[in-house]
């Protein structure tokens, strides 16, 4: 049964997709490709970098959920978890040749299978800080802000380099 906890985040999930579709229109097509959102990335390499740690996050609540070990992340065991500049850059390396099709639909699906996901959790282990690896125990699935990184660390700069295309 989904706690009322674990409903409000998934809710936040789900609200988090009309936030994000917003932006992707207000960015264009036109413009995806052009550096400038996050240094020299393109906002086509943000939203792949958004949706290749959505898509290592998502099967680890979903193993959580189904009581089975969580595999490992999807870079080279010679990268350090915590080195999250040379994780970035090998999943930027690994996706720079998908299509920008491919990488919106990609992000744009991951809002309702993370919304599911949490969902799906046992409500024991939803409030469990210790149910998810990334958190070292600091927070329970419902203290997750999982809007916050693409808030807090991306949105300023794209704002910023959106105000200067004028």
């Amino acid at each position: 049964m989904t706690s009322p906890e674990q409903q409000a985040v998934a809710d936040r999930v789900r609200a988090d997709r009309e936030f994000w579709r917003g932006l992707v229109a207000e960015v264009g097509r036109e413009r995806m490709n052009e550096p400038g959102p996050m240094g020299e990335w393109s906002f086509k390499d943000l939203a792949a970098h958004l949706a290749a740690w959505r898509n290592c996050r998502i099967p680890m609540i979903e193993a959580v959920a189904r009581g089975e070990p969580v595999s490992a992340p999807p870079w080279p065991a010679d990268l350090e978890n915590d080195d999250y500049d040379a994780i970035n850059a090998w999943f930027q390396e690994r996706d720079q040749t998908r299509s920008l099709d491919d990488v919106l639909d990609d992000y744009d699906r991951s809002f309702e299978r993370l919304a599911v996901a949490i969902e799906a959790l046992p409500e024991g282990v939803a409030h469990d800080p210790k149910a998810l690896p990334w958190t070292e125990g600091a927070e329970a699935v419902v203290d997750v802000d999982f809007t916050e990184h693409l808030h807090a660390e991306h949105v300023p700069s794209i704002r910023s380099w959106l105000d200067h295309q004028g």
